[in-house]
């Protein structure tokens, strides 16, 4: 990773680093979006600027950048290339969560090191969830694990994989139990699993596991697989706007074409649906501001009610995204149906927000329990 003065730098330094990145990545965004193929020297590009570890504190040997830093650079980045964006997004909520620990007075400096470093973080938190996946067997020293892990978006071009294995055998109950496993270590492969919608160049593939050793050294929590984990709020709350920003990047550019594509036009109707497309494209936007506001940059309170409180938000403004590219393209007329017009990639690739945790319906549960009073799962 290159050196640079990051403590020095403000937001926008941040936006125009990804901008300066989002703008060499522009031309192949079609060709990857048919081909499916992660843009890997994408990655080395965000190394090299500084990106990977913005959220890393200075003294820690990163950029020092707050959340809503981060949710700006991740917003252009989107802006330019939609499947790095959200890719990226993975790697940098993952180190927003060390964040919010390395603030609340915990020991975040193994993997701040390794960040720094030039690693690229990988997550399998949506395959896992509460009760986690994958067979993990005590042995000797450790553990051995055999999983499928996906979607583990950006596998192909990461480096350390940070996941969790359900332990059906521990003494007490089930537990899941989290580790960081590097992606090179022997019996993990990757199978390219991944042909979607939308987000095709996004290598979220397959992360397999057969027999892999994990020692005890590495195990960074063990708790009871089916329980609510307090760690979960943690990352709900440092994941989840840094995701949507990247989003919030693709309805940018959805908006900026529909608009000057529909420039002149003095139809009736084409000004209504500006109109709807500005209302939901305000709502999403307001709405995930409020989720950086709440943050605190990285310091709100681990509680049920504040994950509740954000998930509500995730899903208000995923929808509102979609409604905004949907309108966008209506806006458009027929052109913005025509693979010849970029509206339609952004289009499928808007509908990934809703598949990140939670999806509407197990939200609304999650809330509607949270609310009155109940654990969040049931």
């Amino acid at each position: 990773m290159t050196t640079t003065t990051a403590d020095s730098r403000t937001a926008t330094d941040w936006v125009t680093l990804a901008r300066s990145v989002g703008e060499t990545l522009r031309t192949e965004v079609a060709d990857r979006d048919r081909s499916g193929e992660i843009n890997a020297a994408a990655f080395e590009q965000l190394r090299e600027t500084g990106l990977s570890a913005a959220l890393v504190p200075v003294e820690l040997g990163g950029g020092g950048a707050t959340h809503a830093e981060m949710g700006a650079a991740l917003r252009e980045l989107g802006r330019h290339d939609p499947s790095t964006a959200v890719a990226f997004a993975m790697h940098s909520h993952l180190v927003a969560t060390q964040v919010w620990r390395h603030n609340h007075g915990q020991d975040a400096s193994a993997v701040f090191g390794k960040v720094a470093a030039g690693a690229i973080l990988v997550s399998t938190g949506a395959s896992d969830w509460v009760g986690s996946n994958g067979r993990a067997v005590r042995v000797d020293g450790g553990y051995r694990v055999h999983a499928r892990k996906a979607p583990a978006s950006g596998c192909e071009v990461g480096t350390v994989l940070v996941t969790s294995f359900r332990w059906d055998d521990a003494p007490g109950g089930a537990q899941a139990l989290h580790c960081a496993i590097p992606l090179s270590a022997p019996g993990v492969r990757i199978e390219k699993t991944w042909n979607t919608l939308g987000l095709r160049a996004s290598g979220s593939h397959t992360v397999v596991l057969e027999d892999v050793f994990v020692p005890d050294a590495a195990i960074s929590l063990a708790r009871p697989a089916d329980v609510w984990p307090p760690l979960l709020n943690v990352v709900i709350g440092a994941a989840l706007p840094l995701v949507m920003a990247a989003y919030l990047g693709i309805a940018d550019s959805a908006v900026e074409l529909a608009t000057r594509l529909a420039h002149g036009r003095t139809d009736a109707h084409v000004y209504q649906l500006a109109g709807e497309m500005m209302n939901a494209y305000t709502t999403a936007g307001d709405t995930i501001e409020a989720m950086f506001n709440g943050s605190e940059n990285l310091r709100f309170a681990n509680t049920d009610d504040y994950a509740a409180r954000t998930l509500s938000r995730k899903t208000v403004a995923a929808d509102k995204l979609i409604e905004t590219v949907r309108l966008a393209i209506e806006t458009v007329g027929g052109l913005g149906y025509s693979r010849t017009c970029a509206l339609e990639m952004y289009y499928r690739d808007i509908h990934g927000g809703q598949f990140h945790p939670l999806p509407r319906a197990k939200q609304l549960q999650f809330t509607g329990r949270v609310v009155l009073g109940q654990s969040p799962l049931g």
